[in-house]
This record gives C-alpha cells, sequence and structure tokens, in this order.
C-alpha cells in the first residue's frame, strides 16, 4: 500500500522554509506521495475549512515541490476542476509532470462551495457538466496527435501542446466525491477513485458501489484496475491500515489533526516508524 501525507499547502506549512522542510522529512521518513487540496477563495463565517487560514495554491504548490523532492508522486487532492481553463491547465499539469519527472497524479472533483465557484464565473448547476466536459479536454490535449475538441464550455483546433506528459497517455487521473455522479465518473474516466474521511466499514460500502457502478456502467478495459485511494479519520494503527489493504485500497492519504503547530511533523514520523514498509 502507498502512504501519502496531506495538507503541506496549508496552515503551518504555508511558510516557505518549514514546505520545504516537511516534504523533504516525508519524503525521508518514506512516503510515496505528497497531496494538496485546492480551494482559491473561501467563504467567510460559514463552516468548513476556516477562510483565514494560510492556504497555497495547488498548481503553483506542487511545481515547488517538484524542485525540492526527488522520489514522492505529486498528487492533487483534488482539483475542482470547473473553476480552471482546462486548456492552460493541461500545460500546467504537463509542465510539473515534466520538471518532476514524471511524478504526478491528476485528482479532479466537481467542487460544492458555491461561493467560490461563482467568485470563479461558474455557476454551481453547471459544475458536474463542466467536470466531464474539461476532464475530456485535457484527456484530448493529453492523447491525441493533433487535438480537437468541441463542447459546450470549451472548443478547440489544430492547437498543440508540447511536449507531452511523462507518464502514457497521460497522468493517472484520481476522481475525488462520494456521490453516484462521482463513481459513474471514476469508473467510466478514471484511472482512480479518492474518498474523504473515510472509515474502514465506509470503504466496504463504498467498494461495493463502485463494482456495482462498474457493472451497471462497464469499465473502458485500457483503463485497467481502479486505484482506490482513501483519506481515513485520523492517523491509522497499523492493523487499521492492514485492514484497508485487506479491502483493496491501494493509498492512504493521511492527513494531520490540525495544520497549524507542529502537528504534521509529529504525523511524518509516526507514520514513518509504525506504516512505512508495513502495510
Amino acid at each position: 500500500m502507498k502512504l501519502a501525507l496531506y495538507g503541506l499547502h496549508r496552515g503551518s506549512s504555508a511558510e516557505p522554509d518549514t514546505l520545504v522542510r516537511r516534504a523533504r522529512l516525508a519524503e525521508e521518513a518514506g512516503f510515496d506521495g505528497l497531496w494538496v487540496g485546492d480551494h482559491i477563495a473561501l467563504p467567510v463565517g460559514e463552516d468548513g475549512d476556516p477562510a483565514d487560514q494560510p492556504r497555497l495554491e495547488a498548481v503553483v504548490t506542487l511545481a515547488h515541490l517538484a524542485a525540492v523532492t526527488t522520489r514522492v508522486e505529486l498528487g492533487f487532492g483534488v482539483l475542482v476542476l470547473p473553476q480552471r481553463q482546462p486548456v492552460l491547465l493541461a500545460k500546467q499539469l504537463t509542465s510539473i509532470d515534466v520538471l518532476s519527472k514524471g511524478r504526478v497524479v491528476v485528482g479532479v472533483a466537481p467542487g460544492y462551495v458555491e461561493a467560490e465557484l461563482s467568485a470563479l464565473g461558474v455557476p454551481l448547476a453547471e459544475r458536474a457538466a463542466r467536470t466531464d466536459e474539461y476532464l475530456a479536454a485535457l484527456r484530448a490535449l493529453w492523447d491525441e496527435p493533433v487535438p480537437s475538441f468541441a463542447g459546450e464550455f470549451v472548443s478547440f483546433d489544430g492547437v498543440l501542446q508540447r511536449p507531452r506528459p511523462v507518464r502514457r497517455p497521460h497522468p493517472p487521473i484520481v476522481v475525488g466525491g462520494h456521490a453516484p455522479p462521482a463513481y459513474r465518473r471514476a469508473v467510466r474516466s478514471g484511472n482512480g477513485w479518492y474518498g474523504w474521511d473515510l472509515s474502514v466499514e465506509r470503504v466496504a460500502e463504498t467498494l461495493t458501489t463502485l463494482r456495482a457502478t462498474a457493472e451497471k456502467y462497464g469499465r473502458p478495459p485500457e483503463l485497467g484496475e481502479l486505484e482506490i485511494s482513501i483519506t481515513p479519520p485520523g492517523v491509522p494503527d497499523l492493523d487499521t491500515a492492514r485492514r484497508y489493504a485487506d479491502l483493496g485500497v491501494h493509498r492512504l492519504v493521511i492527513q494531520p489533526d490540525s495544520m497549524d503547530g507542529t502537528a504534521i511533523e509529529e504525523l511524518i514520523t509516526t507514520v514513518g516508524e509504525t506504516l512505512v514498509g508495513r502495510v
């Protein structure tokens, strides 16, 4: 099982020297990946992530982490795809993939914060349609010799992006979300699926749903096995991590109980001593 660290874009890790030190500490401890989330402008005074907590932009952060690490995968967990211009995003992601020598994992989801989407010019009602269309546009730009795409929200023809991503035909695409459309999107278009804050019991239920979705809608054989990534509630002990693995989870993306202070460094040490090399 792969072990990734979530959260170096937030809280106390947003300080430049701290970010670099913690990224290298995680790589040395044996983590397989560093994952960051994607919120650009959060509403003030609402439940959820605090709007005033420092939060670095996801694409810029992974570009920086690509320069200061050598081995770990660099994951988006996840990009809010409707609020990104897909032609530009394809170029940005390819650039990070090339500069990191093929270490990018592209997680995507429709998002859910209406104020944020609105601030970026995206009606909440369009988020699912834009996600599907933008994902298809990314794949066209990465996969096709001379890409051409005609959609409701984005169209292009006779344009080319080079270089191509290192991993062919494109970096792994991981679909996030717990609703039926997310399961269909993962099964039909994704290399993997990402679930947030899920216990072992909830993962078992969700994997049953994913299998049923694959049976109903079909999974293109060229996509291969659906890779399952989970952020568990809290830091799992060795027994719990093995229970996830026994269910078929391929990656745990572990976050600290706080993004402030030194909690993330304590997590790095704990996981390095208790889980790395044992699951």
